[in-house]
């Protein structure tokens, strides 16, 4: 994002993060209006950087300094302050802490005017930390499969075995606990299997949910300042973006699985309703707590409260995913027939009811986005206002869906500075876990559901419930690739995280079918990787979300640093708190602790 210039050399400005110096040198008779507009701003009208005086005499040019931002392309836009007219634009990516120089003049006596930038100093390549922290940790990854390639081969496991045999026999003998029915029972102990555990977990769901939850806790503590690991400003997918409905999808699988497994325990739908509702609460509650710190402020004011947020978003839609799938549930499934000519669309058909209310959801949500009247603004306005579409709705930011929330919970209980103003300039709040949002994040979670539906069908059957996977995926994507055109802004229902449209879950939950079977393949089929170290916070999510949120301004996870405007040293710490989660959460693997709601 551009900000205002001055008068003056490049010397008496400092650089800072994702910015560098623009230049400009004014040759002409004229006084100058530079504009600018990022590439990323849809429809958006210019915005004023400065004025540059006119030239003091022939081939002597004004000069104004100005800081322009790096992290999209934009175009600059110069203007006559006496007629009004466009001399010229520049669309131009500026690097990081490079210095720039625009030169404004009149081609050979001519009335043409030329616009060219000229590159004084070199930017910096900010995306250097990224590729020498990706080249460290596949390092760590690639050292540990080959340990543990090592430690597996027969004979390293018989040189370990034969010392450890040696050790335990010496134990024994001198503390005298060699007694025959000692010795009986290690020899049966090396001898016979251990017994079988009465249920198999599958590690892909929880490295799933961990991988999930370790990109949100690193982007949530800053990303390293990347703009692609912070959330889209409007329309658009970053990798910010991708985390929460993913861990809403694999919620929606795990409900499967787990009220599959209660109810064949014997346990009565009533008292799953109950569980249910108490958790659902408990999520609800935490979610207003941690998202509302004013305990380090003074007392917290209920005036501004924030009602919506992620764990209450998350209760919300467990809540009606949850009861869905208790009303149609099924405790006994090896009893189904499978010789009919419907049976390969089995794990749908039996649970039409819940696949009605869903569609049911789908439709009031439609209709209220594009039917519901939103005073001053355009029918179905799906823009983020501000300065888009050319500032004709400045005050229209999310259209229905923002009306719903300032109805319902009130201006001052929303989400005040939404990723809109970033680009958009947008003045007005809006929340991304609201009201409206919350149908199509229970559609998320139920076509989560539908996972575990398929796994719960074809257990063991790792053929079907790939393709069946993979068979999800292709119809989200052409479904996602028919409601945005396959573009970013002119499709008719864009992929928008704010919103939390249509086409945003249907896309994410094609990315999280193929994802679940690459983690599926490989972890629970092939066998090839344990799923650690994403398995260990999978298997502990709440503890380390609600820690990563309530610890967050805590050392280790934060330090004052020596250079802020630098990428290497927010990266540093972004990943050195994100990796001390993960160690919290395999320490706490390693101890059985494990916080359940």
């Amino acid at each position: 994002m551009s900000k205002q210039g001055r008068i003056g050399t490049t010397r008496h400005i400092a650089h800072r993060m994702d910015e560098a110096i623009l230049t400009v040198n004014n040759e002409l008779d004229i006084e100058l209006v530079v504009s600018w507009m990022s590439e990323r701003c849809y429809q958006c009208l210019y915005q004023q950087l400065g004025v540059v005086p006119a030239g003091p005499n022939p081939g002597q040019p004004s000069s104004v300094d100005f800081v322009v931002g790096t992290q999209h392309g934009i175009t600059l836009q110069l203007n006559s302050t006496t007629v009004n007219l466009e001399l010229c634009t520049v669309p131009f990516h500026f690097g990081e802490h490079g210095n720039y120089s625009l030169w404004v003049k009149n081609l050979n006596a001519s009335s043409v005017v030329n616009c060219s930038v000229v590159t004084g100093a070199d930017p910096v390549n900010s995306y250097i930390p990224i590729l020498v922290a990706f080249l460290i940790f596949a390092g760590l990854a690639l050292a540990s499969a080959i340990g543990t390639t090592i430690l597996g081969l027969d004979v390293v496991r018989g040189f370990f075995y034969r010392i450890s045999g040696s050790m335990e026999t010496e134990r024994l003998i001198n503390s005298e606990l060699g007694s025959p029915d000692r010795t009986v029972s290690l020899i049966a102990d090396n001898i016979l299997p251990p017994p079988s555990s009465p249920s198999k977990r599958l590690r892909s769901l929880d490295t799933f949910r961990g991988i999930s939850l370790v990109i949100m806790v690193f982007v949530n503590y800053g990303g390293g300042r990347y703009w692609f690991f912070r959330h889209e400003s409007w329309n658009g997918l970053t990798v910010a973006d991708l985390v929460f409905p993913w861990f809403v999808f694999i919620m929606g699988t795990s409900i499967a699985l787990s009220t599959h497994s209660m109810l064949r325990a014997g346990s009565t739908r009533c008292s799953l309703l109950r569980k249910v509702v108490w958790r659902s609460m408990q999520l609800f509650i935490i979610g207003v707590f941690i998202i509302n710190p004013n305990y380090c402020h003074g007392p917290l004011s209920w005036d501004n409260l924030r009602i919506p947020g992620v764990l209450q978003r998350l209760a919300f839609s467990y809540l009606v995913v949850a009861c869905l799938d208790l009303l149609v549930a099924r405790g006994r499934l090896d009893i189904l027939t499978t010789d009919a000519w419907w049976s390969p669309g089995l794990d749908i058909l039996l649970y039409w009811p819940a696949w009605l209310c869903v569609l049911i959801l789908e439709i009031i949500w439609l209709c209220l986005t594009f039917l519901l009247p939103v005073p001053d603004c355009p029918t179905g306005y799906l823009g983020p206002g501000g300065i888009g579409d050319m500032g004709l709705y400045a005050n229209c930011t999310g259209g229905a869906a923002s009306l719903i929330d300032r109805w319902l919970l009130g201006e001052s209980h929303i989400y005040q500075t939404p990723s809109s103003r970033v680009i958009y300039a947008t003045h007005m709040p809006y929340d991304p876990e609201g009201v409206l949002g919350s149908i199509n994040s229970i559609l998320m979670a139920f076509l989560g559901l539908q996972a575990g539906k398929i796994i719960l069908h074809y257990r063991d059957l790792h053929t079907s419930i790939i393709s069946r996977f993979l068979i999800w995926g292709l119809l989200l994507g052409a479904i996602s690739a028919a409601l945005t055109k396959c573009s970013t802004d002119h499709g008719f229902i864009p992929v928008n995280k704010n919103l939390w449209s249509l086409s945003y879950v249907t896309t994410l939950a094609c990315f999280a079918n193929v994802l679940l079977v690459l983690v599926y393949f490989t972890v629970d089929v092939k066998k090839w990787w344990s799923g650690a170290p994403f398995y260990y916070p999978g298997m502990n999510s709440i503890l380390v979300y609600v820690g990563h949120e309530v610890f967050e301004e805590y050392f280790p996870f934060r330090w004052r640093m020596s250079n802020s405007q630098s990428h290497t040293e927010h990266l540093t710490q972004n990943l050195v708190a994100t990796s001390c989660w993960v160690f919290i959460a395999y320490v706490l693997y390693r101890k059985k602790i494990f916080w359940k709601i």
